[in-house]
């Protein structure tokens, strides 16, 4: 700088578009592709299902993931329980079973009563869910299932960004019927 004073770093961040699902449940098909293959991230809120849609969905973009109660050895091995991170000035945490505002699961009550993330992620219920808990000042993101299996009847998956601290850009996408194998 003209004074000799060096100008203050400031973290330097770019806009990543996020795709997040749960509940795949081995199921990795055409439909979720296509959307992973826009994406600058995939996070899994577990249930997994099966390596190889790990895999397959790593091979497409980078991979964030935590397993979840029906997820074998395999992923266990590879993944955590729980996952928290800064991605773009945003603080996630991601598990798989963690309930929703006002009926969070207890696994998660004290990390998040004692230090809330800007946004909490998780799977579990099939039921895609976007909430804001105003008490904590939270954002929760549930995506539903992507997969095939469970009581859903549509398949669904979020998709948004985040630039500079912000979530943007939200939106649920619907990819068809849980039939029709």
């Amino acid at each position: 700088s003209r004074t000799g004073i060096p100008a203050p770093s400031l973290p330097l961040y770019t806009m990543k578009k996020i795709l997040l699902l749960s509940d795949t449940h081995g199921t990795l098909d055409a439909a979720i592709l296509r959307h992973a293959r826009e994406a600058d991230q995939i996070w899994h809120a577990g249930d997994i299902g099966s390596m190889s849609v790990a895999d397959g969905l790593a091979a497409v973009a980078p991979l964030r993931a935590v397993y979840g109660n029906a997820d074998g050895g395999e992923i266990r091995a590879v993944f955590p329980e729980r996952l928290r991170f800064v991605e773009e000035g945003v603080e996630v945490l991601l598990k798989h079973i963690g309930g929703y505002p006002g009926h969070y699961d207890r696994s998660v009550q004290e990390e998040l009563f004692a230090a809330p993330p800007t946004l909490f992620v998780c799977g579990h219920s099939h039921i895609l869910k976007v909430m804001m808990d105003r008490r904590l000042g939270v954002m929760h993101f549930n995506p539903g299932a992507a997969g095939r299996y469970g009581i859903h009847h549509v398949r669904t998956l979020l998709r948004f960004t985040l630039d500079n601290g912000k979530i943007d850009h939200l939106e649920a996408i619907e990819l068809g019927p849980r039939a029709g194998w």
